[in-house]
């Protein structure tokens, strides 16, 4: 893909994804259990990894949790935005050279797990305790859901359009 237009997808995917971000920290919880939400902007990077690439999916993912914390007024969660979203980024570059395209939502639920496990390691270091692990099977059990409906987004929306995504980026 021509730089330019690598430029112009990647700047709306960025969009995109900050946007789906900051209107999910709007919606109410959807648990009445702290730090449990959809992820919805996780779509975004797991689509752009298999649309345009890992390394401009990446530049994407990281972007936007710099830029969502910023916008959402939200710093003192960055880093555990930053912890989770390196392990889950890894887990789905990994999972596209490994799983077929058929299996993305595995993809959605290993990288959704792997948020979690880099947010809760983050979680025991500031806060000093391992209890914070009691959360852990809760945590999983949400991230198991959360990241099938993420990976199955994805599946869906490459499946239907990824020909016309691509005759679009190849132009």
């Amino acid at each position: 893909m021509p730089n330019v237009k690598k430029m112009i997808v990647s700047s709306m995917l960025i969009t995109n994804a900050l946007t789906i971000f900051i209107l999910e920290t709007q919606l109410p919880p959807i648990v009445p259990i702290p730090g449990i939400k959809l992820g919805l902007a996780n779509v975004i990077t797991l689509f752009a990894i298999y649309l345009i690439g890992c390394k401009e999916a990446a530049k994407i993912h990281t972007l936007r949790i710099i830029l969502g914390s910023i916008f959402a007024g939200q710093m003192i969660s960055f880093l555990y935005s930053i912890s989770g979203g390196i392990l889950s980024l890894l887990i789905m570059i990994v999972g596209k050279h490994i799983i077929s395209k058929d299996f993305i939502w595995l993809v959605g639920i290993l990288s959704a797990v792997l948020h979690a496990a880099g947010q809760l390691g983050i979680a025991i270091l500031v806060l000093g305790t391992m209890s914070i692990l009691y959360y852990a099977p809760i945590i999983l059990i949400s991230s198991i859901i959360t990241g099938l409906f993420t990976g199955l987004c994805v599946q869906l929306l490459l499946k239907k359009h990824e020909k016309a995504f691509y005759r679009i980026i190849n132009q």
